[in-house]
């Protein structure tokens, strides 16, 4: 049964969840970034919580689900225009403004950090839970699937209301598990909007416009992007089985995490003047504005080397799982 169908039916979740207690007063956003500095990672951000030793001996994989296709989408014009951005926000093209890093979902109302491991919506969250509880009673006994812990969960998101939006922040965990949908609400919710696809196209490709954000060839490492293993792999011995579980983007290989923090790949910058926006390619992917769902980049364990022109069309924007993120857009002004 699909994520979205059964939420239908009553959700009835009856196993303990570690739910971080708020403190007296709400969490205030991190104080905002300087531009950073194109040729090393940014010096100033959020200190992301530590993540647990999850990891086994890696296996090399051929792909994984729902691969990238190859396709070419034509950049948009580089216009010779000052344009003025928010200061998260990257000047490109003298036409837009995008993102420095990929979003961090908070509440919408006291901008208390979400857990970037589960989805950002009471029903989604509630059914995840279920379906994992479910999936964990089935893994043999002794594997990692039975004994690893759920992420914690902040107090206000184990409740039965709030919303979210979006925030561009340095040296963060990025937010998984996002629909398409709720990657338009994220944004508009921050006076932003979700980028088309030649907006995020021409933005990753960078002033040079070269294939991949740090120029013409594939290099291995640069993004992170085609890694050893699939998260999947390593917790359910499968590449496509439990791409819900809130633990996949935790998992670690060889000590090293397969997801990462905003902004610690320096060498994934696609270079914007003396600016640049990080994690284009790889990380997470990210959805752009199609109503049919689209969403671009590849992530960390997708197997491409297809840069920029990395998308993948074959879910609907109802569609989630731990590899889905999003990046939102601006009009200059």
């Amino acid at each position: 049964m699909s994520p979205m169908r059964a939420l239908g039916a009553p959700l009835l979740v009856s196993f303990v969840v570690s739910v971080a207690q708020p403190s007296s007063s709400a969490p205030k956003a991190p104080p905002k970034a300087p531009a950073p500095q194109v040729k090393g990672a940014p010096k100033r951000g959020v200190a992301p919580p530590k993540k647990p030793q999850t990891t086994r001996k890696k296996r090399r994989h051929s792909g994984s689900v729902g691969g990238a296709e190859e396709h070419h989408t034509p950049s948009l014009p580089l216009l010779h225009a000052t344009i003025r951005c928010p200061d998260d926000m990257v000047a490109v093209a003298g036409r837009v403004c995008v993102d420095r890093y990929e979003a961090s979902l908070v509440e919408l109302e006291t901008h208390e950090p979400l857990s970037p491991y589960y989805p950002p919506s009471p029903k989604l969250f509630a059914w995840s839970l279920e379906h994992w509880a479910t999936a964990r009673d089935q893994e043999p006994e002794g594997t990692l699937a039975r004994t690893m812990p759920l992420p914690p969960v902040p107090a206000l998101q184990a409740g039965p209301s709030w919303s979210f939006k979006a925030m561009s922040w340095p040296h963060a965990t990025p937010s998984g598990y996002v629909t398409g949908e709720q990657a338009k609400l994220a944004c508009e919710r921050s006076q932003k909007r979700l980028c088309s696809e030649a907006e995020w196209v021409t933005a990753c490709r960078g002033q040079r416009q070269t294939r991949f954000p740090y120029g013409t060839r594939f290099d291995a490492g640069a993004c992170n992007v085609f890694r050893e293993d699939h998260p999947a792999h390593v917790l359910h011995g499968s590449f496509s089985i439990g791409l819900t579980d809130p633990r996949l983007n935790q998992i670690t290989v060889d000590d090293r995490p397969l997801l990462r923090d905003t902004g610690k790949t320096p060498a994934c910058a696609s270079v914007w003047g003396d600016d640049a926006i990080y994690d284009m390619v790889g990380n997470l992917d990210e959805w752009v504005d199609d109503a049919d769902g689209t969403f671009v980049g590849g992530f960390y364990a997708r197997a491409t080397r297809s840069g920029c022109d990395a998308r993948v069309r074959n879910h609907p924007s109802s569609y989630f799982d731990y590899s889905t993120g999003v990046r939102c857009c601006r009009d200059p002004g």
